[in-house]
């Protein structure tokens, strides 16, 4: 008699409920590749690669809504979230306003040639999604051209990484309370504990260290930035569970989709640039 197969066991994810390996793997490649290298030797291109990911979170996010019957305007929505960080890069705040609201107009036009039909839905959820993506992100290309840019988007990115590895690492040793367990059940008043903790510290460490600037600062950007990366995994919960969807794609292995790894650098995006402009100066 021929032996039995030896039983499949699945890739273990543990507490954290994804393949933790393959997520630390596609996390560092991308830190690296796509924002460490460019941003230090060729910063245009790393607001290229800024754009690009805005298209595809764009295409993610209209993908999931299409599900629920809400059918994105792409053509527009695709040309202004793609054109939002590099207007405000290489043209500054007039021109990030600007092509939002162009952007806007031409979303309300382009849908008028299909019908009122499921207009008001439609419309609203592009315009929803050029904020949500482009918007956000077009304060990277502000970040990037202010003095010592490439040191606040070091900062920008790493105090949000920070976020995640310090929700994470309490969340799973000691989490037992649910923040909000009706958008988001994993995640716990202990992991955001954990989040603060971290955060605060990288923050004095990336002011002192980095940008030359008081503790004090440091410390309120690494608090501050700690509740809106903890805002922003709640609002993609939040869309995740309205379209029905467990992630919003599976182009990244451990992760899931783009849009899952870009919740928290979004809100951070504007909230930094704020406070690193009030602190530091344009």
């Amino acid at each position: 008699m021929a032996d039995a197969p030896a039983e499949q066991t699945p890739p273990s994810t543990g507490r954290a409920g994804r393949n933790l390996v393959s997520a630390i793997g596609v996390g560092a490649a991308l830190g690296i590749f796509l924002v460490l290298l460019p941003m230090i030797f060729a910063p245009w291109l790393f607001v290229f690669i800024v754009s690009a990911a805005m298209v595809v979170a764009a295409h993610e996010l209209c993908g999931a809504a299409a599900q629920r019957g809400v059918h994105l305007v792409r053509v527009p929505l695709y040309v202004g979230v793609a054109a939002i960080p590099q207007a405000a890069y290489w043209s500054g705040t007039l021109a990030l306003v600007a092509t939002f609201g162009a952007t806007v107009l031409l979303i309300l036009g382009w849908r008028l040639v299909e019908g009122p039909e499921g207009y008001v839905a439609d419309v609203s959820a592009s315009v929803f999604v050029a904020a949500y993506t482009g918007l956000m992100a077009g304060f990277v290309g502000l970040m990037m051209t202010s003095t010592h840019g490439p040191e606040r988007i070091v900062v920008f990115v790493v105090l949000t990484i920070c976020s995640d590895i310090g929700g994470y690492v309490a969340g799973v040793l000691a989490g037992r309370h649910p923040m909000a367990p009706k958008i988001s059940p994993k995640k716990s008043w202990e992991g955001f504990a954990g989040s603060l903790v971290l955060q605060a510290v990288a923050g004095v460490a990336l002011f002192v260290y980095l940008l030359d600037a008081p503790w004090w600062q440091g410390l309120v950007t690494g608090l501050v930035l700690t509740v809106t990366a903890t805002a922003g995994d709640f609002i993609e919960s939040a869309i995740k569970r309205d379209l029905g969807v467990k992630d919003m794609s599976n182009l990244l292995p451990g992760h899931g989709g783009l849009m899952d790894r870009l919740d928290s650098l979004l809100p951070n995006a504007f909230t930094a640039w704020l406070l690193l402009r009030v602190f530091l100066g344009p």
